[in-house]
């Protein structure tokens, strides 16, 4: 496949690619909208558009962690959207993502793809899945297996509920309380997402503050 002006590629869908055809992709401008994914020889680019549903889970599961994060003093950088490359093997854009720990470095704040090769890759990966949720629970999670993160969270938007992955030597297995984040129960972020549709945020946030101290 040659990806020119002309090529509309297949969206939302896994489709075979090189590494060049998939960065070639993602700087074209019909593309400009979509999130991409690359691994193991495929791409997808995700065109969907995005509802409240999601953007509503979303927040919350980001503020859920900052929060926490927040009051126990664990240090914290969240980046929302942002690409992540290993450049010729693999690329994703997670919904949210977070650096933890005393150790990361920074990457630049520019629009450049974020190099896991020098920077690593982010320490917490979550994905919102409306109509992509088996996506998220099977061939991403694969490909963030294999990119290195330490935890993977896919929030289930149907059902109100966060599905959580700690991931090591390359496989991963449910958890029900975060390693990333020691202390917090997933039970919690679930108990937030169910709140979050019948309450605002400063209710949301006041529960959270009043549970976290």
């Amino acid at each position: 496949m040659v990806l020119s002006s002309q090529t509309q590629l297949q969206t939302d869908a896994w489709v075979k690619a090189t590494w060049d055809e998939f960065a070639t992709a993602m700087d074209d401008s019909h593309y400009a909208e979509g999130r991409g994914y690359f691994d193991h020889g495929y791409m997808r680019i995700e065109m969907a558009p995005l509802g409240p549903g999601h953007g509503r889970h979303n927040a919350v599961a980001m503020d859920v962690v900052s929060m926490f994060a927040a009051l126990r003093t664990i240090r914290l950088a969240k980046l929302i959207n942002c690409s992540f490359y290993k450049p010729g093997e693999r690329g994703c854009q997670p919904d949210v993502a977070f650096y933890i720990g005393d150790s990361f470095q920074l990457p630049p704040q520019d629009n450049a793809p974020v190099d896991v090769t020098v920077y690593g890759p982010p320490t917490l990966a979550i994905e919102v899945g409306a109509s992509s949720f088996k996506d998220d629970l099977g061939a991403k999670r694969l490909l963030y297996e294999r990119l290195g993160v330490a935890e993977y969270w896919v929030v289930d938007v149907a059902n109100c509920a966060a599905i959580a992955f700690s991931v090591a030597a390359g496989r991963s297995g449910e958890i029900a309380v975060s390693e990333v984040l020691p202390g917090l129960p997933i039970a919690m972020v679930n108990e937030a997402l169910v709140r979050s549709q019948s309450e605002d945020d400063s209710a949301l946030m006041r529960w959270l503050m009043e549970t976290l101290v």
